[in-house]
C-alpha cells in the first residue's frame, strides 16, 4: 500500500517537477479584540504539479512560521504572544507568464506561548488548528516575488473548551530563491 502511495505522488509530481524553491514570507494581520500579528515564514516548494487544465495547475508548498501577537484590548492577560506553526498550502496557479495569480488554502498546526487572551477570554489550548484560505500572484522574470491576502482561522477544533478562536486578514510578501 505504501509503495503504491508513494509510487502515485511520484507520478503527479514528475510531470512537471522543477528544483525545490525556497522562499522567505514576511505579513502582517489583525484580528478582533484588538489583536495584531506579525508573522515571519519559511516556505518550501517541492516543485510538485499536477491536473494542469485551462492554463492553471495545482501545487503544494509547505510553510513554517514564527508569529508575534500584540494584544491592544485593556485586561490582556499576556499582551505579546508567539505562535510557531507548519502548514501544507495547496494552491490553483497559472502555468506561466510573469504574473502568475492564484488561489490558497491550507490546514495546519500552531503552538502558542500562552492561552490566556485575557481575563474572561482563553484559547484554552496551547496547540492550535490554523486554516488558511487566501489569493496572491506570484511575479517576475524568474518568479521571485509573491504577494497575497489571507484570511486565517485559529483555533482548537473544540480539543478543550472554551474555543472561542481568532479571525485574522493578513497580507503577505515572499522573496523566492
Amino acid at each position: 500500500m505504501a509503495r503504491g502511495v508513494c509510487a502515485t505522488l511520484l507520478a503527479f509530481g514528475a510531470a512537471g517537477a522543477h528544483a525545490d524553491q525556497f522562499g522567505v514570507q514576511f505579513g502582517g494581520g489583525v484580528a478582533s479584540y484588538g489583536v495584531k500579528k506579525l508573522d515571519l515564514g519559511l516556505v518550501w516548494d517541492p516543485g510538485l504539479q499536477w491536473w494542469h487544465f485551462g492554463g492553471f495547475h495545482f501545487t503544494v508548498v509547505g510553510e513554517g512560521h514564527v508569529a508575534y501577537w500584540d494584544l491592544t484590548e485593556d485586561g490582556a492577560s499576556h499582551p505579546n504572544i508567539w505562535e510557531f506553526g507548519l502548514t501544507p498550502v495547496f494552491r490553483i496557479i497559472k502555468d506561466s507568464g510573469w504574473f502568475r495569480p492564484f488561489f490558497e488554502a491550507g490546514i495546519g498546526v500552531r503552538l502558542l506561548s500562552h492561552v490566556q487572551l485575557t481575563g474572561d477570554r482563553t484559547m484554552s489550548t496551547a496547540f492550535q488548528f490554523a486554516d488558511v484560505v487566501g489569493v496572491g500572484a506570484q511575479f517576475g522574470e524568474h518568479q521571485n516575488f509573491q504577494a497575497g491576502f489571507r484570511f486565517q482561522h485559529v483555533s482548537n477544533a473544540d480539543i478543550k473548551t472554551p474555543n472561542p478562536g481568532l479571525n485574522f486578514s493578513e497580507i503577505y510578501v515572499q522573496y523566492n530563491f
